[in-house]
């Protein structure tokens, strides 16, 4: 396997790497994406919210593999399937369903050490050489457990969390670059087949791309700061009209948690007032905000095989990605053969700053409400 032949370390954050992970590498990545969870527990302990996260990531894990009677099959197993019960007998109670969390802060934390225990032998316990059924569980189980980090974070972003600062590395400043153009082809979107592919990437498709220019890097909070300064929010000119009606609804003059933005961007970050540097990519928009954006500079939103064809084959030409999940144009919508979404859903590409970098992979999409903004959400744009 891929994983083999790479160093441990670099695996962990390897995105390809990591969806054909074998036992060994995957039982690595697995205690440590449980400690990264016990340690945003640490800090938000208090939060009713984060507490039913930390435990509905455990419950999601033992319910799928442990309690799962059909795991060797893999993507096949019947979800109708009646599970196993439980190691907690509350557990079903008290994290299956969204909400603050009733169970004991004692009784989580046994219950997070107690899953992964579990889990940990039933992986070694797979054959020498496992097929992709065999692991499947265990490695969806551990995207489902890496996609609570961007979660934890708009709770400490949400609650004020100075606490959470250690737990997030430093955003990098990026240089400004032009817009790329690419050229008329064809581009396949969604994975083939082999080793863990999510189900909205199911399955690859090729699909016509005409030719488009689009930016290296997401729009930074200096042209969003001459769009507010312009009126861009007192201008319904510039806005959808579901976004102009859900701008009058929150009476926003400015994006989320931003206290100020002529003459610098002074915003709210985990507990803390500060400037943001005017080349930071703008963070914490609605599709909303970033779709009135465009229209005001002329420009509009990438579509999806457009975000995805740059990201994979612009690098070498300075495309710039991984900062911020990033709005596209249109809804969401299955590839051929996949499962049915919500259409009143948008779609974002790319990860936060701080997201495991094993999550970083060209072709992943999340299906997001256009109004939601406290997922720390950016954009770039194309030309019209």
């Amino acid at each position: 396997m891929i994983a083999r032949m790479m160093n441990p370390d670099a695996a962990l954050n390897d995105a390809d790497a990591m969806r054909r992970a074998d036992r060994e590498l995957l039982s690595l990545a697995l205690m440590h994406a449980r400690n990264r969870t016990l340690a945003w527990l640490g800090v938000l302990e208090k939060d009713g919210q984060a507490r039913w996260l930390a435990g509905h990531g455990a419950w999601w894990q033992e319910r799928w593999i442990a309690r799962n009677v059909q795991r060797s099959r893999g993507a096949r197993t019947d979800p109708g399937r009646t599970p196993l019960a439980s190691i907690e007998p509350d557990a079903d109670a008290w994290w299956a369903r969204p909400g603050d969390a009733a169970a004991p802060l004692d009784n989580l934390r046994a219950y997070l050490a107690e899953t992964l225990e579990i889990t940990l032998d039933l992986l070694a316990a797979t054959p020498a050489e496992p097929d992709d059924d065999a692991l499947h569980w265990f490695r969806a189980a551990l995207f489902e457990e890496d996609a609570l980090v961007l979660k934890f974070a708009a709770r400490a972003q949400a609650v004020g969390v100075q606490a959470a600062l250690p737990l997030l590395p430093e955003r990098v400043q990026r240089v400004s670059r032009p817009p790329l153009w690419f050229a008329a082809q064809r581009w396949t979107l969604g994975s083939a087949p082999g080793g863990y592919v999510p189900a909205p990437e199911r399955w690859a498709h090729e699909e016509p791309l005409p030719e488009f220019e689009i930016d290296a890097q997401p729009v930074g909070w200096q042209p969003f700061c001459e769009f507010v300064e312009d009126g861009g929010y007192d201008d319904a000119s510039h806005w959808s009209a579901e976004g102009w009606a859900w701008l009058q609804q929150e009476q926003r003059r400015t994006p989320r948690d931003v206290e100020q933005m002529r003459g610098g961007v002074l915003l709210h970050r985990f507990g803390r007032l500060v400037r943001a540097p005017g080349g930071e990519v703008a963070s914490m928009l609605s599709w909303h905000e970033a779709d009135a954006w465009c229209r005001w500079a002329g420009r509009r939103l990438p579509t999806e095989i457009e975000w995805e064809l740059a990201a994979s084959r612009g690098a070498s030409r300075g495309v710039l990605w991984g900062d911020v999940p990033e709005w596209t144009a249109g809804r969401a919508r299955a590839w051929p053969a996949g499962a049915a979404v919500d259409h009143r859903l948008r779609v974002q590409r790319g990860v936060a700053w701080f997201e495991p970098r094993r999550l970083a992979h060209p072709k992943a999409r999340r299906f997001v409400a256009a109004e939601h903004d406290a997922g720390f959400a950016g954009f770039r744009s194309c030309a019209p």
